[in-house]
């Protein structure tokens, strides 16, 4: 080290002792501290009166600020110092204080009166509690000299701040404990754990209260801690995680640099060893036998092998493969996640007949690789697998059949044949069906011994063309061991169809037109297939036909031709075509088709105008938008003229009522209610009156008469028998007789019906006979609706005799 180095090292360690060394005597001899202190206070004091003070003359002017005169120094006071009396914290003193008696000094700011306390006349400053510097390390106070009579100053205050010295009374503690960590297996010495951390609440820059020392007091020898930065470290090389995986390690930290004397405190860290892939996979045995039906499906697990291994996760997982041999193409190996187990499957169909045993070798390697011990891992075992005789259902010599027949052939032709054999050592018969599911209209059939399909009912390519069967095989010894094969039926074509036109055509003429104008275009279709295509031939049923001919087109269709220009609708409107069709089969097939021709009314452009019969009676040049608006101007005229006939005729007809009519069925009833009480000038409300209280005339109101009318008066019935009759009567007489009067068609209403009815009252409360005369058991018979009026009306034994 350098020469300075050394030099402030030696500084260092000579500070440290004799820190210690006074920290040991001001705990043991605190009186002889205070002492000193006094002491030195005095001696302050001493040497403040010997230097003079600047005061000025009595006749010279004051010009600069008056100096100070406190003398007192930085004061300390021990924590948790707990004596019999207040301890002395210092004496405070000024150059004014000659013995005077008038001079107080008083104490102010941070626990002043409550913590620390001063003696008005000597300025001696007390610790009159227990101090923590943990809760509170200074305090600033402020002193000041008053004069004692009147209570003024005599100086400035002053601010000065006692310190509370440390002492070691707080133990080291683990904030953050108890503590977890880990580090893998097989770890070098020296590989870093985890670091814990302690503190202490004493003052870490006085003394060596906060200096701490970490040491393990549990956990060796397989994990050491560094002294001052507290890592923990692996301390012993190998530890397999397989034979042990947690540790529990006790930590001290120890105060005082770790000697005699100092606090200590402990913490439990929880190390872990983590896994890693040092350990290979193992099979449970060395070999393995299972045995396996021949008729076990594809993909279908035939038994399971495992591999342990003592790591764990991802390291204890292993991956299966078989090697060597052609076994390889007939079985595979794939793992189970959950179980970690190889899971044998098929790749191909067993046949116990062919071979009856197999020998695979299988190996577990594990996945993941580790970089500490390389890796990776692998072991091997062989399966033997034994294959087990099955019954099987026969096989077909092929899987799909494909026949064809011609539509028509006759029942009971041949078709085809399917065949089917037994592959056990049995080799049992077999017999053959369809499954008429497949053939709902059972159109064939099929021998059950040979297999042979027959036609079972007539063919049509025109309406299914294919017949898609199912033939099952069956084992005669063992009826549930079945196969299935499709057959395929393809129906061929005969010439059994003959052509007809490809739609309804409709063929217009023109009147106007010239010979050898086209016509229509006519096409033929057939529902038949030839290999070679259709061809058609078309010709006239009437060979010589004098108004139509045709032209072949060379594609299979006919143009039809006019062979004149006189066609009239007057003459004949419509002309019917018979055309013969023909195709080239064999035998050939041929219909006769009829073609409607319709002759009409074109424009020079030879546009089709009208082919209406009475089409011809209409003035040259009139199109049908005109004639349409014609008519319709025609029919509105009608109809306003019997609107005004009808109106007329109602206007003129009087009403008549008969006598032997009932008049009340005669009333119209307008439900027109006006403007309301109001509205008196609509209507004339006295009309709706009793005609008794009726008397002279009444004028009327929505207009002023021309001249003065007095009606003449009409016959009024007594006030015992009113004639609702004779009132309308009369009131239709007046009506009719006033000019004033409203018009014919304006509404009357009579809203009196009379007093009486012919049919008299039909209330019982008028009934000439008592209840007790009456029978009403007939209420009972109405119903259930009913039964409640019956109740009441019913009168029984006990109350007849009452």
């Amino acid at each position: 080290l350098p020469s300075r180095s050394l030099t402030l090292m030696n500084q260092l360690m000579d500070r440290d002792l004799w820190t210690s060394l006074l920290l040991v005597w001001i705990t043991c001899v605190p009186y002889s501290s205070m002492a000193l202190l006094n002491n030195q206070s005095q001696s302050l004091q001493m040497v403040s009166a010997m230097i003079p003070r600047n005061r000025p003359s009595e006749g010279q002017r004051i010009l600069s600020r008056a100096k100070r005169g406190w003398v007192w120094n930085q004061m300390f006071v021990l924590e948790e110092f707990s004596g019999p009396d207040p301890i002395l914290v210092g004496r405070l003193h000024t150059d004014l204080d000659m013995g005077n008696k008038n001079i107080k000094y008083v104490l102010a700011g941070e626990g002043a009166g409550t913590i620390f306390a001063i003696n008005e006349r000597t300025g001696d400053i007390h610790a009159m509690k227990r101090l923590d510097r943990e809760e509170k390390a200074e305090y600033t106070l402020t002193a000041q000299v008053i004069d004692r009579d009147t209570d003024k100053p005599l100086e400035p205050p002053s601010e000065f701040i006692i310190k509370v010295q440390d002492i070691n009374d707080n133990p080291p503690q683990f904030i953050e404990g108890p503590y977890k960590g880990s580090v893998p297996e097989m770890s070098q010495v020296g590989t870093s754990v985890t670091r814990v951390t302690a503190t202490d609440a004493d003052d870490p820059v006085y003394g060596n209260s906060a200096k701490l020392v970490y040491s393990i007091l549990e956990g060796q020898p397989y994990f050491s801690i560094d002294q001052t930065t507290a890592i923990i470290r692996v301390a012993l090389a190998g530890m397999d995680r397989e034979m042990r995986e947690e540790y529990l390690v006790v930590i001290q930290a120890k105060d005082m640099g770790g000697h005699m004397g100092g606090l200590s405190g402990t913490t439990t860290v929880t190390v872990t060893l983590t896994d890693i892939n040092d350990n290979p996979p193992k099979f449970t045995k060395g070999s393995f036998e299972f045995t396996i039906p021949e008729d076990l499906g594809i993909g279908k697990p035939g038994g399971r092998v495992k591999a342990n291994d003592r790591d764990i996760g991802e390291n204890a997982k292993s991956a299966y493969s078989i090697i060597g041999g052609d076994e390889r193409d007939i079985f595979e190996i794939v793992t189970d996640a959950q179980t970690q187990e190889g899971i044998l499957r098929l790749k191909k169909p067993l046949d116990f007949e062919s071979k009856k045993s197999y020998n695979l070798t299988v190996v577990a390697t594990n996945i993941r690789a580790d970089s500490i011990t390389g890796g990776p891992y692998m072991d091997q075992t062989m399966v033997k697998i034994i294959v087990e005789d099955a019954d099987e259902p026969p096989v077909f010599t092929k899987s799909t059949y494909l026949f064809d027949v011609h539509e028509n052939a006759a029942i009971n032709t041949v078709i085809g044949a399917v065949a089917a054999r037994d592959q056990d050592a049995t080799h049992s018969q077999v017999r053959y069906f369809i499954d008429r599911h497949t053939d709902l209209e059972r159109q064939f059939n099929i021998n059950v011994d040979d297999g042979k399909i027959t036609l079972a009912k007539p063919l049509d390519r025109e309406t299914d063309m294919w017949h898609n069967i199912t033939v099952t095989a069956t084992e005669v010894r063992n009826h549930s061991q079945i196969s299935r094969a499709t057959v395929a039926i393809k129906v061929l074509d005969i010439n059994d169809n003959a052509p007809e036109f490809a739609s309804e055509y409709e063929a217009f003429l023109c009147e106007n037109g010239k010979p050898g104008q086209v016509i229509q275009t006519i096409s033929a279709v057939d529902k038949d297939n030839p290999s070679q295509g259709h061809m058609f031939h078309y010709r006239l049923e009437m060979l010589n036909n004098p108004n139509f001919t045709i032209k072949n087109n060379l594609d299979n269709s006919i143009s039809i031709l006019a062979k004149h220009d006189s066609f009239r609708r007057q003459k004949q409107d419509t002309y019917l075509l018979p055309i013969v069709v023909t195709d080239d089969g064999e035998p050939p097939m041929s219909s006769t088709n009829t073609l409607t021709i319709q002759v009409c009314s074109c424009s020079r452009e030879g546009n089709v105008q009208s082919c209406n019969v009475e089409a011809f009676v209409l003035p040259i040049g009139l199109s049908m938008g005109a004639l349409i608006a014609i008519l319709a101007c025609i029919i509105l005229l009608l109809v306003i003229v019997v609107l005004y006939v009808t109106l007329r005729r109602h206007k003129n007809e009087p009403l008549i009522i008969k006598d032997d009519e009932d008049v009340r069925e005669n009333i119209i009833r307008y439900d027109d209610e006006g403007g309301g009480e109001e509205d008196t000038e609509a209507f004339d409300i006295a009309t709706l009156q009793n005609p008794d209280g009726i008397s002279g005339y009444l004028p009327r109101k929505d207009i002023k008469p021309d001249l003065q009318f007095m009606p003449r008066q009409g016959q009024h019935s007594g006030p015992n028998g009113v004639d609702v009759d004779e009132f309308i009567n009369v009131r239709l007489h007046e009506a009719d007789n006033d000019p004033t009067a409203p018009p014919y068609d304006s509404i009357q209403i009579y809203g009196y019906e009379g007093r009486g009815s012919i049919a008299g009252s039909l209330s019982s409360l008028e009934t000439a006979s008592s209840d007790s005369d009456q029978n009403y058991d007939y209420l009972r018979e109405w119903g259930p609706r009913f039964r409640r009026l019956g109740e009441l009306y019913s009168v029984g034994e006990s109350d007849k005799e009452t």
